[in-house]
């Protein structure tokens, strides 16, 4: 178990996870497929040529996968009851095969959850960013948690 319970988390904690993750064109390739999603910005290299991009441009459910994908080994691997909500997603630059992205976590709410008095919620906001420091997205998670083992 390498997450953390509820009461070891403190509001205002943060971290920058280590794994970094540089991003290919089958990551978008499948998260496309998979999705159905037939948005020719992330499949036609043509059609995205014409565009604002001038290339194709990584579907955002991938980028927030990833972002909370490489969050969950320091923050809830373990010791998540629940995801309850993810708020406030934000995709402020694209992404691009060849980007690299990594990961910063803060914690901005912790409180105990009136219906479940053996755990509690923790609120996170998960940041994603690229080779150049550049914020590509953003996100608040709400995770019911496990107090620790007594």
């Amino acid at each position: 178990m390498a997450g953390r319970y509820f009461d070891q988390f403190e509001v205002g904690w943060s971290l920058q996870h280590a794994l970094r993750r540089t991003v290919t064109e089958t990551d978008n390739l499948l998260i496309t497929a998979l999705t159905h999603n037939p948005q020719p910005l992330h499949l036609d290299a043509e059609h995205a040529a014409g565009t604002e991009f001038g290339r194709i441009v990584v579907n955002g459910i991938f980028t927030f996968g990833l972002m909370i994908g490489i969050s969950v080994g320091d923050t809830t691997l373990g010791t998540l009851v629940a995801n309850l909500g993810y708020d406030a997603v934000v995709m402020p630059k694209p992404v691009f095969v060849g980007d690299t992205l990594r990961v910063e976590t803060t914690v901005v709410e912790k409180r105990d959850s009136r219906s479940r008095p053996a755990n509690g919620i923790v609120v996170f906001e998960h940041r994603a960013l690229n080779q150049r420091d550049e914020v590509v997205c953003r996100c608040r998670r709400s995770a019911l948690l496990h107090r620790s083992p007594t």
